[in-house]
């Protein structure tokens, strides 16, 4: 048999380092490949990492609750034959005797994950406050997303809503970020001290939309597309008609892209994601809905896969659904762009001179400098536009309007 090590996989495009969350397999338990083997919290969310070979697990190097570099060894295992794909081999002249499991101790206070019935299931931040205050994770009822324990579940269960007295602002208490929520935090800040952006607006009628809508309604569309599905598809056909925002600055350099695939902003309890619908362009509405959906739903019960987080062209933060009517969104580096979009209402309007009651939204298109020029974004933003004041256009499925 072969020893082989099993390095931190890189499960995000600009992940360096990722937090083990969760053993699911223990020393001397046999691996099928494909099986989960480690939950680990990268840059972006959490991620469950399968098992690339079969094989039987030996040493666990990085402890639950530990951080590790891209690439740096976090177990070995045993294999048939030498090893392959990402693994670092050594041969071993007759395999030692592989170790029986250790019996597991008793921990409340640990998350249930897939291949591990007996753990309870909870955010990262609610299990670090959990283990702070001593409360037993499985003994909660969570009221997250598929009911996922969340810190306010467990501060609930405490009996208090902060660790110690301070000034005259009452009770504190300090909430250690995760290492998504660090990373998110980095590079929020080198976008905003790096980049030099700008931002242009525009405001649509959006009176054919709601039209197109209510007779996808009656017609009993399944999915029913959101308002902000049809903003998806305009931003897509628009990216194929203006692919200077399809880019990133990278290297000193602009590099455009091939595919045109849009990110989408997922706000969730303890950190903000974007999942990848790829090749958006070449999506009709329906599937853009049926897609965004899907992706939405994965990422509330933190089960997106590395490859749904990752080779985002161009992103798109929706806070419509908040009642906010207009905000500037933090480029999502390296993309070039981002487009705020704000909430669909009725709101006064002039037309022909006459004061009338419309249905309009307001969009904010904030763009590096380095990779747009103001007439490039002025005219990506007046393609938007025309495609959803003209809903007609976002059926076609193929062909630039």
């Amino acid at each position: 048999m072969a020893e082989v090590e099993i390095p931190m996989p890189k499960l995000s495009d600009s992940m360096e380092q990722a937090t083990v969350l969760a053993w699911l397999k223990q020393p001397g338990d046999p691996i099928r490949r494909g099986e989960p083997l480690v939950e680990v919290e990268t840059d972006k969310a959490t991620v469950v990492y399968e098992a690339e070979q079969d094989g039987v697990l030996g040493d666990i190097i990085v402890d639950e609750g530990s951080t590790a570099d891209l690439g740096a060894v976090i177990a070995r295992m045993f294999v048939d034959g030498p090893g392959e794909a990402q693994a670092t081999t050594r041969t071993v002249a007759k395999s030692p005797s592989i170790p029986e499991p250790p019996k597991p101790l008793a921990n409340q206070n640990e998350e249930r994950a897939p291949g591990n019935p007996t753990r309870a299931r909870a955010t990262p931040m609610a299990r670090k406050l959990a283990g702070q205050l001593g409360v037993p994770l499985a003994e909660l009822h969570g009221s997250g997303p598929g009911g996922r324990i969340v810190r306010a579940d467990v501060s609930h269960a405490a009996g208090t809503p902060g660790e110690s007295p301070a000034d005259g602002r009452g009770e504190a208490v300090s909430v250690a970020h995760t290492p998504t929520q660090r990373t998110i935090a980095e590079r929020m800040t080198s976008s905003r001290s790096t980049v030099p952006d700008f931002t242009v607006e525009a405001e649509v009628d959006m009176t054919g939309i709601v039209r197109l809508r209510e007779d996808l309604r009656v017609g009993d569309a399944n999915p029913l597309p959101s308002f902000n599905d049809f903003v998806v598809r305009a931003v897509a056909l628009a990216l194929r008609q203006q692919p200077a925002l399809n880019a990133s600055y990278e290297n000193g350099a602009t590099v455009r892209f091939g595919r045109v695939n849009v990110g989408i902003a997922v706000a969730l309890e303890d950190a903000l994601i974007v999942p990848t619908i790829y090749d958006t362009d070449r999506r009709s509405v329906s599937e853009i809905a049926s897609e965004s959906r899907r992706l939405v739903d994965r990422a509330r019960s933190r089960s997106l896969s590395p490859d749904e987080l990752a080779n985002g062209t161009f992103t798109i933060s929706n806070l419509g659904m908040f009642g906010v009517r207009r905000f500037h969104a933090v480029i999502n580096q390296p993309q070039a762009a981002i487009l705020s979009v704000g909430e669909v209402a009725e709101r006064p309007v002039v037309v022909g001179g006459e004061l009338r009651v419309g249905t309009t939204m307001e969009l904010a298109l904030s763009c590096d400098h380095r990779v747009v020029y103001g007439a490039e974004a002025a005219t990506f933003l007046g393609c938007v536009r025309r495609l959803l004041e003209h809903p007609t256009l976002l059926l076609v499925t193929e062909g630039t309007p």
